[in-house]
């Protein structure tokens, strides 16, 4: 069904919808202030934050179409983060994507920039996807009405890569392809990871008649991105440099 009409009523500029944003945001500044410094999901949470307000900034100002549905979406997407850290403390499953993550969180070996983008690539890589459908579902309307709140969501988290690549690695120089953690960032890239989540939300949506098929094209969906995710993690310690004789 698709959506018709302009969205009317108080909700009509995004403003009530942001206020699902504003828990989220509160929920991870608790988050920033209660993990440890060195935890990785702390290195997660001080990055996406920082998207979070910056995707509340365009739905306040009115920079989204669809506002409703649009601060509907964003608010759906940056729960799902949360909702996988309080499963974690409460020790429950979390789904697989996210799992690297929290096992390897205290790992002496693996670089901030890596859990950094191992949460981007479990959010972005699933939970975007879901919560396009989830959004959809709720609201009444296509996937295609939400395109215009998606890319944007999206050119923000391009941002976000720029910041973890700017921000969370220290020299060699970028252009140093030989160092490790230099090499294994460059092979993951948002676009292409924005990309296929998108095309994995139409393709579920389009099995939204067919939920064994749904269910089965989920977990592929989730175990696949956690695959990712593990690569993501390697240990990149420096060890010493064998002598030779």
């Amino acid at each position: 069904m698709t959506q018709s009409g302009p969205v009317t009523g108080p909700a009509a500029d995004g403003t009530d919808e942001a206020g699902g944003v504003d828990g989220v945001i509160a929920r991870m500044r608790a988050l920033q202030e209660e993990l440890p410094p060195h935890d990785g999901v702390a290195a997660f949470n001080r990055v996406y934050l920082a998207v979070t307000l910056s995707v509340r900034r365009s739905l306040l100002d009115g920079l989204l179409p669809r506002p409703r549905s649009a601060a509907a979406l964003a608010a759906v997407f940056a729960g799902r983060y949360p909702a996988a850290v309080d499963l974690a403390a409460a020790g429950e499953p979390v789904p697989a994507c996210w799992r690297p993550l929290f096992r390897a969180r205290h790992h002496t070996g693996v670089h901030p920039a890596q859990f950094a983008l191992a949460g981007v690539n479990a959010h972005i890589g699933y939970d975007l996807a879901l919560a396009v459908v989830d959004t959809a579902r709720t609201h009444g309307c296509e996937p295609s009405a939400l395109q215009g709140a998606f890319d944007r969501i999206g050119d923000v988290l391009v941002e976000l890569e720029e910041r973890i690549r700017e921000d969370l690695v220290p020299g060699p120089d970028p252009l140093d392809v030989a160092d490790p953690l230099t090499h294994l960032i460059a092979g993951w890239n948002m676009e292409r990871a924005r990309d296929a989540a998108w095309s994995a939300a139409r393709l579920l949506w389009s099995m939204r008649r067919l939920p064994e098929l749904a269910e089965e094209f989920t977990h592929r969906l989730d175990t696949g991105v956690g695959l990712v995710g593990r690569f993501l993690l390697t240990p990149l310690e420096r060890r010493p440099v064998a002598r030779t004789l």
